[in-house]
């Protein structure tokens, strides 16, 4: 409190007790306790009023003890169950959050975790995947700053995700518990195939395999894969002590057009402890033919290597790059990207009007905009010789096809000739362009659609920055590539608009998630968010039928169908209003990746306790672990002091006390006859 409110403080006192003193006491002709009781009632209501008027600020000391975090996490996959671990696991954990002496000197936060981390004190480990790494990530994000050790109930099996050894911070220690038997029992399995999804037709494809033995002796195994009743191929494997991995690769025929189920399996003369590992389904889809695109340009530049591998990360399409003036037969090519197109370019132009072809063009520093003007009738260019960056904003309500903004706020700006560009009534803009902050109102990727031919335009060079930068923001360029697949499957197919556009894989593993998306557009061919889509899924096998509702999106509708059991389904999306419908189907393999394991990975958790400092334990040593924790003086709780301020207006009742106070004198008074 400052000196010129104490002095207001007392000078406030000083009048409330003289103009109390002076109306009741001053004059009065006997000083009865009527008169003091007034006067102290006047006194009290003055000086509260005078000192809302100053609002003096009230300062409290108040002590908080901050344990350190004691994270408790556990594994709640099926694994876990596989493993038959489920009670050990809830034993240890209870046992760990009922300890006294571990509550008084750590704030236990109880977890459970399979793809995600969750806050929460039962299990039912029923999980369908492993991320250890999630939870070193969202440890870290939930005590910043902190160091804190961690205990962890985990079979060290993990499904999906980074190396989790790496992923846990060094100053933070963790505890391992390893959930399961670890003895070493006889088994083979299929550890892992590697196979691309798509092949085409009159074509061989690789299938990768990797098999693991797990054994004391010399051991042969026989290997195969088969399609329906039919074997395609049979070999030997032969395993030992020295020899426990072995990999190698296989060529199946693709001889027929459409999806094919294979069953790789693995068998052993002796009698395992977990066949399901021997035995791996995956899909083929044989396709006729693949998308051929000419990269067309007359300069060397890095945008031309980063649209080939965007493009070819999809093994449907194919990129040649080449000039003008290299080109033999444009029927050779689906699609064609004119890279700053200049008068080299015209016989190239006026082939794709001919035969048909779509086009995307991609302008620079080095593009002939007067050329460009006369070849297209989309967009008319009016460029300087002043350079200038252009950054990219997200159009939401785009509606040609379905695509997510993958962050394109983030990315650096295309480089472009100042100028103005106007656009045509048939161009639809996915990103319009903003110099710094000012949005400039022109197109920077735009698209057209006249009849059956289709063209899109990308007006800036140094796109190779936007691939680097998903991958920065994303550690993987798969979102920046399906971007780019997007847009040369847009250019690819030339058939007519419809109304409903539904958008789905043909097969699925089992435990990853299902998702259908679908678009509608009214008789504009603008999304309709009005729509009221529904879907119908029929397993072919038990004919169950199960319907859903599609909720909306930004700029489509999406089902999540997690929980379908493996097998053969059929689809029916249908628009109620409109009766609109699509049908198709998919396939759901049946592959539990947490059924591959036969015991927990002692190895790994005992790796993870290393890097960070800490100790694996078994379930027999839980007494151990808590003495440890409890004898480890770097983990003390901290004692802080906590000045809180609060203006003496927030006291809502001293207002309580001045109104009653009023309201006691004025009855005194009535009661006395003195009003």
């Amino acid at each position: 409190m400052t000196t010129n409110t104490l002095l207001l403080l007392i000078l406030s006192l000083i009048i409330a007790a003289g103009l109390s003193y002076f109306q009741y006491l001053h004059k009065a002709k006997s000083q009865s306790r009527v008169y003091w009781l007034l006067a102290f009632l006047r006194f009290v209501s003055i000086f509260g009023l005078l000192l809302l008027l100053i609002n003096p600020i009230i300062s409290r000391k108040s002590l908080e003890i901050i344990k350190t975090p004691l994270p408790i996490v556990v594994d709640n996959s099926s694994s876990i169950s596989f493993l038959k671990a489920t009670t050990k696991a809830q034993e240890l954990f209870a046992e760990l959050t009922s300890n006294k002496d571990l509550q008084q000197k750590f704030e236990i936060q109880p977890f459970l975790f399979d793809a995600t981390l969750q806050t929460s004190d039962t299990f039912n480990f029923e999980g369908k995947q492993t991320k250890l790494d999630v939870v070193a990530k969202d440890l870290k994000s939930l005590n910043k700053n902190i160091h804190f050790p961690t205990v962890l109930l985990s079979d060290g099996n993990q499904t999906s995700g980074d190396d989790y050894v790496y992923s846990f911070d060094t100053e933070s220690r963790v505890f391992p518990v390893v959930l399961g038997d670890t003895t070493a029992v006889f088994d083979v399995k299929i550890s892992q195939l590697n196979v691309n999804k798509y092949a085409f037709y009159k074509n061989k494809f690789p299938v990768e395999v990797f098999v693991q033995y797990s054994g004391k002796r010399l051991a042969t195994a026989s290997f195969s894969i088969s399609e329906g009743q039919n074997t395609i191929i049979k070999q030997a494997i032969q395993f030992s002590t020295g020899q426990k991995i072995a990999t190698f690769t296989v060529f199946l025929p693709a001889d027929k057009i459409g999806l094919h189920l294979y069953k790789a399996n693995i068998a052993a003369g002796e009698k395992e402890k977990n066949s399901y590992n021997n035995v791996k389904n995956f899909a083929v889809e044989v396709l006729d033919q693949k998308t051929v695109v000419g990269l067309v340009s007359t300069i060397n530049h890095p945008d031309l290597s980063a649209f080939k591998r965007a493009i070819e990360s999809n093994v449907q399409r194919k990129v040649s790059i080449l000039k003008p003036q290299e080109i033999k037969s444009l029927s050779d090519y689906n699609v064609l990207i004119l890279y700053q197109p200049n008068s080299s370019f015209k016989t190239v132009f006026d082939g794709a009007r001919t035969a048909g072809i779509n086009t995307m063009v991609v302008t620079g520093m080095a593009t002939d905009f007067n050329f460009l003007n006369q070849q297209q009738n989309d967009l008319v260019f009016k460029a300087t010789n002043q350079k200038e960056d252009y950054l990219p904003a997200f159009n939401s309500k785009f509606n040609l096809f379905a695509l997510e903004n993958i962050g394109f706020e983030n990315f650096p700006p295309l480089v472009q000739p100042f100028g103005t560009v106007a656009a045509k009534e048939n161009v639809t803009v996915l990103l319009s362009s903003k110099i710094r902050s000012m949005d400039t109102g022109l197109p920077l990727l735009a698209f057209s659609e006249t009849g059956r031919q289709r063209s899109a335009y990308l007006l800036g060079e140094n796109s190779w920055k936007w691939r680097l930068q998903s991958h920065i923001d994303n550690q993987s360029f798969d979102k920046y590539d399906v971007f780019i697949d997007k847009t040369i499957q847009f250019l690819a197919s030339n058939s007519a608009k419809k109304a409903l556009v539904v958008t789905h894989e043909n097969f699925y593993n089992s435990g990853e998630a299902i998702a259908i998306t679908a678009q509608f557009f009214n008789k504009n061919y603008e999304f309709d968010d009005n729509a009221r889509l529904t879907i119908s899924v029929l397993n072919l096998k038990n004919k169950q039928k199960k319907n859903y509702d599609l909720l909306k999106g930004t700029n489509a509708y999406q089902v999540n169908l997690d929980g379908l059991s493996a097998g053969s389904y059929t689809f029916t999306v249908k628009e109620l209003n409109t009766n609109s419908s699509y049908s198709g189907r998919f396939e759901i393999l049946d592959f539990d990746i947490e059924k591959q394991f036969v015991t927990p990975d002692y190895t790994k958790l005992a790796q993870l306790a290393e890097q960070t400092n800490g100790k694996v334990f078994l379930p027999s040593q839980i007494n151990q672990l808590i003495q440890q924790l409890l004898a480890d003086e770097s983990y003390k709780a901290i004692e802080k002091e906590n000045y809180i301020k609060s203006p003496l207006i927030d006291w809502i009742w001293l207002l309580v006390l001045i109104v009653v106070c009023l309201t006691t004198e004025w009855f005194v008074r009535k009661y006395n006859g003195l009003l």
